[in-house]
Order: C-alpha cells, then sequence, then structure tokens
C-alpha cells in the first residue's frame, strides 16, 4: 500500500501490466509532502520511484515514511555469489532524493546506516503498550537473542532472559537454542518475548518451548513487523505456548486469528 499525503494510491494496472496511476491527490503548499510506503510487494518500488518523480517534476520534495525496509534481513553477504540486495535497495531510495526517510524499528543499524537522511523510529511505546495489556504482576522479558536483548532491554525496565542461537549458517535452520541472563528467576513467570520481526515464527516456537522447559507461566510475543507468513507456522495454533501476540500492520493485512492483537495501526 502506498499513500500521497494520507491518500491510498489505486495501483491500477493495463493489460500488459504496467500501472495506471489515476486521482493522484493535491500536492505542494506549506507542508512537505509525505510517500507512505506501507509493504506488500517488491513491485511497488517502482510506483513509489515513479510518485517520487512526479512530485519533483512538480517542485516537491517528499519524505518518505517506510516503516518496514524491505531486503533488511539480507544485511550482509557470506558467499561472494551473493547480491547484498539490502545495499542496492537503498541506493535505489537514495537515488530519489527524499527530504526525510523515516522507519521504525529497522532489523539492524546496517539497514539504517545505508539509507540518506534517515530517522529511526523506536518500536519502545508499543513495547510499553504490550506490557500494560499482559497486566501481568510477574512479567519477565525474554529476547531471543544476543542483538535482540541489546536493542530492547532498555525498553521496559523487568528481569530478562535470552536466547543463544545454534544455527545452520548455510540453511539458516535453527538446530537448538540456550538460554542466559537471569536464568533462575524464570520459573513461574509470565513472559514476553520480544524481536523486530516474524516470518513462520520458528525462532519463537523454539523459544517458547525451551522456555516451557524451565517451568515458565504463560508466554506472550511481540513484533514489530509481522508477515502474513505467520499463518504458515505453529505460533497461531492450540498448541499451548503463546498466549497473544502483540504486533502492528506495518507487513502484516490478515488479523483472522484471534491470537493476534494489533498495539499500533498504520496503515
Amino acid at each position: 500500500m502506498i499513500k500521497l499525503n494520507g491518500v491510498e494510491i489505486k495501483l491500477d494496472k493495463y493489460p500488459d501490466g504496467t500501472f495506471l496511476f489515476k486521482d493522484i491527490p493535491p500536492i505542494g503548499g506549506w507542508c512537505r509532502d509525505n510517500i507512505e510506503w506501507f509493504f506488500e510487494s517488491m513491485e511497488e518500488l517502482t510506483a513509489v520511484e515513479y510518485i517520487t518523480r512526479y512530485c519533483w517534476d512538480h517542485r516537491v520534495v517528499p519524505n518518505l515514511y517506510m516503516p518496514y525496509i524491505p531486503d533488511a534481513r539480507m544485511d550482509r553477504v557470506k558467499h561472494e555469489n551473493e547480491l547484498f540486495t539490502l545495499k542496492y535497495f537503498a541506493q535505489t531510495i537514495n537515488s530519489l532524493h527524499f527530504g526525510k526517510v523515516e522507519v521504525l524499528d529497522p532489523h539492524s543499524d546496517v539497514s539504517a546506516a545505508l539509507f540518506n537522511k534517515v530517522h529511526v523510529e523506536s518500536p519502545n511505546r508499543m513495547i510499553e503498550d504490550a506490557v500494560k495489556k499482559i497486566a501481568s504482576n510477574n512479567l519477565m522479558m525474554f529476547y531471543p537473542d544476543a542483538g535482540s536483548m541489546k536493542r530492547y532491554s532498555s525498553a521496559v525496565h523487568l528481569p530478562y532472559a535470552f536466547g543463544i542461537k545454534n544455527r545452520d549458517w548455510e540453511t539458516g535452520e535453527i538446530k537448538g537454542l540456550d538460554l542466559s541472563g537471569e536464568i533462575n528467576q524464570l520459573p513461574g513467570k509470565d513472559i514476553l518475548i520480544v524481536d523486530d520481526i516474524c516470518s513462520r515464527g520458528g525462532t519463537f516456537y523454539y523459544s517458547a518451548k525451551k522456555l516451557k522447559e524451565t517451568g515458565v507461566n504463560k508466554i506472550y510475543l511481540y513484533i514489530t513487523h509481522c508477515e502474513n507468513t505467520i499463518y504458515e507456522g505453529e505460533l497461531l495454533k492450540n498448541n499451548g505456548l503463546i498466549e497473544k501476540i502483540y504486533t502492528t500492520d506495518t507487513i502484516l493485512t490478515n488479523l483472522e486469528s484471534p491470537k493476534i492483537e494489533l498495539v499500533e495501526r498504520f496503515r
């Protein structure tokens, strides 16, 4: 979904599949114009570029609000025959010379560093909202790895533990998970797992299974960017692991599961 000054741009198409743009809202005026991109597919990048160049033709320098960064997972390459797609995506965005690029909870510092005039929005208020909704006096935080621990442990002042993944770096498959941090406090605690992104949820499924082995009580999950592919994994099944998933609609469009609750709407 793409919006220009709060108005959704309908991405109609000609029979050959090329975009047909109609009813573009007025631009210009005292305030800087804003393009909002709520990622659904990579073909939208072409539409963002066309709309941006339309603004430039009308002597308007727009800002880009892009809460989810496409290609954010590809923030490094391990082999010479791999493409550093995040770098090339950022170069494309930078070539459009936005007045400001605003992102929400990027996957890594590399993601934000590659963009010009970037402003990073913190997810802390959303994590705090999730804690309030859980309303437990016995809550403890869990971060799936050391990276998420460093990013989010200052969001709320509660005891926490974190995971150390045993991953096959060739396939990406998680082989196991070790626990670290204040693990002696885990038995009997309610747990909120926090991270930035979820696809099918394997990381959180294995984290929840490991936490249950330690004797924790209820387990909740907060993720800033939740893909629709979460429905293909184990998290939404009635397997006694995850009570509720708190997230946003930056990329999630399927809200059918009663286990999913939005802490903030962006679209």
